[in-house]
This record gives C-alpha cells, structure tokens and sequence, in this order.
C-alpha cells in the first residue's frame, strides 16, 4: 500500500473532493512556513485561520488542501466539516491501515523526545519526527507513515488532563514507556501532582490488553501508577535497583558519553552512550529493558544505543576556547531536568561551572519557590555563578544566594555589562530553560561573540568509573 491519493483519503475521513482526486501527498503540512512541495496543506481554525493561508501553500507547490468549505483555488480540495478532526482522522486511519507489528508510546515530564530517539534506536522503529507529540503533530505525522514496519515509536506530551488519552485514541499502543513523573505543567491541574501522575498514566491506560510498560523503579509515582485500577490490564516493568533490569558500573566520560551495564535476568549487557549525563544512562536503560524484555536482540540494541548522538537544544556539546564547552539544553526545562543537565556539566572537562538559565513555566502559586529551591539545589551541586533572566530569574538568584546574576529578559541578559559577555574564557556554562524563553538565543550569542568561538574543538574526555 502506497500513500493515500485525496481519494482514499476522503474514504477514510469522508468529506468531497474537489479537482483532482487522484492526486497523492506527499505529506501533510499545518504551517506554511514548514511547508514542502508535494505536501497536503491543512487548514486550521486556530489564533489564525489556516484557511487565509491556503493560497500561498498553493503557490509554495502544496499537491492538495484539506479545508472546511470550498477555495476559490485550482489546487485540489478535500472540504469536510471540520479539518481538525479530519486530520486526527487520516492519521489514525493510515496507522491502522499499515499498523506495525509493535506501536510504542513514550511520555515524561523529561527526555521524552531523546528516549524516544533511544527506544527507536533499539528497536529499529520508525519514530515520529522531531516533537511532533500532541494532538496535531502526531496525526500530521501519522498519516504518511510507511508499510511494512516492524516497529513505531510515537512520543506523546501533554499540559493539561486527557490530552494523551486522546493521543492514544488516535495510535493505540501495544508498549509504552515513563520517563519520569515531575512537575511539568503543574499549574495546569488542580490536584498537583497526582493530577500530572493521572494524566501521563494515560499512556498506561491507553495500552491494549497485556501490553508492557517501562518506569523507574525509584519513581514512587509511576509506582502509584501501576496500582491504579486502569492500569491492571497492563504489565508495568520497573527498572533499577533491586528488580530483574537494572543498570550498574555507570562510567562516565564527560565529553565523550557514558556506559553501563544493563542488568538482565539473561545476564548483563555493556551499553556504551554518545549522550552525557546520568540521567540519559536513566533513560537508555529503561529503553534497553522494554527493548529486551519484548524480544530484541540484546547486542543489537547495545550497538543501536551506541550510535544516537545528541540533537540541537537536547544535550549537544560545543567546545570553547580555552577548554571549555557549552552544553546546550536549551529545548525546554523543569527541576529535574535542569538539575540532571547540572550534574551533567559538572562531568565535562573545563573551567568554572556557570548556568545561563530562562525562567521555567506552568508551575502555578508555587513557581517562586520552586525557582528557589532549584536555584539552592543547583549552588549545592557546584556550580559557582548563575545567569539567570525572565519572569522568576529573581527567586532563581535569591535561592542560588552568592554569584547569581538576574535579569529581567534575554535582552538584558545580552546587552548588560555583568550579563553574557562577563562569561570567562574557558568556562564550563550549562544553558537552559523553558521554550517561552528560547535560551537558544543564549547559545547563539555565547558562539558567535568574539570571546567564544564554534569552531573550538570538544575538550578532550577524562574518564571516572563510579
């Protein structure tokens, strides 16, 4: 089965064609600023009217438009009564069509994006593009997915409760995974964290029958999880100390990675990483385990987790002059996450150790202190001085204490004497925060100014097995 020309699209998702039927997507597109040739453009009624930009994805080379009322326009027209649905629709429609022989799901309240690169590695699935993870992404990308696939990792976010309930309407699952249960998003639920612990055990409610899903051991909240009437129907596999998969020997080679044994009831595996951190030998073990434990080849996915390398924003290394390095964690940030990537910093060659750090977002009457405590934490990690800009840099500062610098926005942060160019050379800097802030730009200036340079090589590992 080939991909859906507009006609076997409109049997799945009803609705009538107008103009050539036949025609054949090549994908499809909900921004025209993305948009390639060949793509089905679809119109959404969102804060702007997609349908205001369907002429120009037709003169950008869109094959098709899927719209809500007819065009005056010669491309091909799918009309159905509410494209939204329609879109939901024809991805899970193409996903039961040619549904892999295992779909697999992937959430957390961090790493989801680079476990789901890790558990795809293992398993040598397909996997959903970028962060296409919510109730738009994941259709878009559903709805060209390939025949003949063994295996589909599909990751799945959420801010708000039933969210991923209705992720895993579009794509039922067969296996999932947890990467961690922590406050992203906690001001979105009014019983906090159990709130957040019920909408991500969505995922486990969402498993068919008999299907496995990975957690921490240590993580009390998917624990919580596990006991829940709605997820009896499923077999949770708890990962770390104690239970049948596990991970020991941690080794870690700043610059350079990691490994680790996995710990299986068959033996243990050597498990090398390219990524740095603890956390992400975390992540590669509960990837490792569910890969395992379904029947996966062992070495082969030692040697698949050995191969995936960083992505821009999610843990990707660049060398400065003077031998220091820049770890770029800019995609988005909560407590954890920004206390794993500390820990991470302080494993790399280098300098001082110094974070550059955006304000974190949707924690509710309790984000002041927990900006704080975050703050407190990250001092008693070691990291020395702290930059910190946005709405809550104050109580970052205020609980970091001596060497913390606050600044009302990345503008500040950029242009003040006492902000990003009183950085020193050879300094180790962690850059991180929520995507409101976009700590890229952060990054972006630290290598382009003229006291840091891209063009620096990576500091050359030193190893310390632990």
């Amino acid at each position: 089965m080939s991909l859906w020309s507009l006609f076997q699209a409109a049997s799945q998702v009803g609705g009538e064609i107008r103009g050539d039927g036949s025609v054949v997507p090549s994908s499809l597109s909900l921004d025209t600023r993305t948009l390639q040739p060949g793509a089905c453009f679809v119109a959404l009624r969102a804060a702007r009217d997609g349908h205001d930009f369907a002429a120009q994805a037709a003169a950008m080379g869109a094959a098709a438009l899927l719209v809500d009322h007819p065009l005056d326009s010669d491309c091909p027209q799918l009309v159905v009564p509410d494209t939204l649905a329609a879109l939901q629709r024809w991805g899970q429609a193409r996903l039961a069509a040619v549904r892999p022989k295992v779909v697999f799901g992937v959430t957390g309240s961090v790493g989801k994006t680079t476990t789901k690169e890790l558990l795809a590695a293992a398993v040598g699935g397909w996997k959903t593009p970028g962060n296409r993870n919510n109730a738009l992404g994941l259709p878009e990308a559903l709805a060209t997915l390939p025949e003949g696939l063994g295996s589909a990792v599909l990751e799945m976010g959420m801010s708000t409760p039933g969210e991923i309930r209705r992720l895993t309407e579009i794509a039922p699952l067969d296996a999932g995974l947890i990467t961690l249960i922590g406050t992203a998003h906690i001001e979105n639920f009014p019983d906090a964290q159990v709130g957040v612990a019920a909408a991500k055990g969505e995922l486990v409610a969402g498993l068919r029958r008999g299907g496995l899903w990975a957690h921490l051991a240590a993580d009390s909240w998917c624990r919580w999880i596990a006991e829940q009437p709605w997820a009896r129907h499923a077999e949770a596999l708890p990962v770390g100390e104690g239970e049948a998969f596990g991970w020991e020997a941690v080794e870690t080679h700043g610059a350079a990675g990691g490994a680790f044994r996995l710990r299986t009831p068959a033996g243990a595996v050597p498990i090398r990483l390219q990524l740095t951190g603890e956390h992400q030998i975390r992540n590669a073990a509960l990837a490792a385990a569910l890969a395992i434990r379904l029947g996966f080849h062992p070495e082969g996915v030692a040697r698949a987790l050995a191969a995936v390398t960083p992505e821009p924003g999610r843990g990707r290394l660049h060398g400065l002059p003077g031998g220091g390095c820049l770890l770029d964690e800019t995609y988005n940030a909560s407590p954890d996450s920004i206390l794993a990537c500390g820990k991470a910093l302080l494993q790399l060659p280098g300098g001082e150790a110094l974070a550059v750090l955006g304000s974190m977002r949707e924690l509710g009457p309790e984000a002041p202190g927990i900006h704080r405590s975050t703050g407190a934490a990250l001092k008693g990690l070691g990291i020395s001085r702290l930059w910190a800009y946005g709405d809550f840099a104050g109580h970052y500062a205020e609980g970091f204490g001596a060497g913390a610098t606050a600044f009302p926005d990345f503008e500040a942060l950029r242009d003040a004497a006492a902000g990003l160019s009183a950085i020193p050379d050879g300094a180790r800097i962690l850059v991180k925060g929520s995507r409101f802030w976009r700590a890229e730009r952060a990054v972006d200036w630290l290598l382009q100014s003229s006291v840091l340079s891209p063009q620096s090589s990576v500091p050359q590992p030193r190893s310390s097995g632990h």
